[in-house]
């Protein structure tokens, strides 16, 4: 476990870091090594959307918990990266699906709230970090995630503060606020959590990296984001054949 709880350490580190930490999230082996290949690329997360939809599934914890946690131990194999597992709400037991995420691997994680009460989602946050500990891991990078903003809270913004200190107060070491979050949002946020503790997700009119890390952001993942990239660049490709064209001439080579 010495390697696992090394690598929590390490990723941990980098949320810690002035630099801002970008993860452009993964679903298999296959994007694993494309997106762990690329210059600058200093650790990995997986998507739970994506891994889902790429086994048939619709996102929701509809994919069974130890079919999820076998597609990240393959992805966890394939590079020598630290790597964050997206395991949605924790399957009915937080604490005992991060055990297993451990148990392949997996130095840091997501976890939905789902607006539980706050005393619930502050005590599953507690519940998590004491498994991580006990699996000798103290340093597990726990990004806890709260819904505020994309399940409507009637103010988002202050629920998401509400919410986020609280899960510090448990022990986690970085929140998640997925959601538009605006530069006022966003400053609101670190405000509140203090510098390197928020989690925000890239999307189509996101707030600029560079100006993100000025704020004291910790991080920016892209959950499915990057699938639905991948997969817009595959329904071009078709639609480019239908229309009598081809392959791009940038299209790169894979090892």
């Amino acid at each position: 476990m010495t390697d696992v709880a090394e690598k929590a350490t390490a990723l941990l580190a980098l949320h810690t870091a002035p630099e801002l930490l970008t993860v452009v999230n993964v679903w298999d082996v296959i994007t694993t090594k494309v997106v762990g290949d690329i210059e600058g690329t200093r650790a990995l997360a997986t998507a739970s959307h994506s891994i889902a939809a790429s086994r048939g599934y619709e996102d929701g914890e509809n994919i069974p918990v130890d079919e999820m946690i076998a597609e990240v131990a393959r992805i966890v194999a394939a590079t020598s990266l630290p790597v964050s597992a997206d395991l949605e709400a924790g399957y009915g037991d937080a604490a005992e699906t991060i055990r297993k995420a451990i148990g392949v691997g997996v130095v840091g994680a997501n976890i939905e709230d789902q607006l539980k009460p706050l005393s619930e989602a502050a005590a599953q946050v507690e519940a998590i970090m004491a498994a991580a500990a006990a699996e000798g891991v103290p340093d597990f990078v726990l990004n806890a995630r709260t819904d505020a903003f994309v399940r409507g809270a009637d103010n988002p913004l202050q629920e998401a503060v509400t919410r986020g200190k609280a899960y510090l107060d448990a022990g986690a070491p970085v929140v998640f606020v997925p959601g538009p979050l605006d530069e006022e949002a966003i400053s609101t946020l670190v405000a509140a959590f203090g510098p390197q503790r928020l989690t925000t997700i890239g999307i189509p009119g996101s707030v600029r990296l560079s100006r993100q890390q000025e704020l004291g952001v910790a991080r920016v993942s892209y959950g499915p984001m990057s699938q639905r990239v991948a997969l817009t660049a595959l329904a071009e490709l078709v639609e480019a054949v239908h229309a009598d064209g081809g392959v791009p001439e940038s299209m790169r080579p894979l090892n």
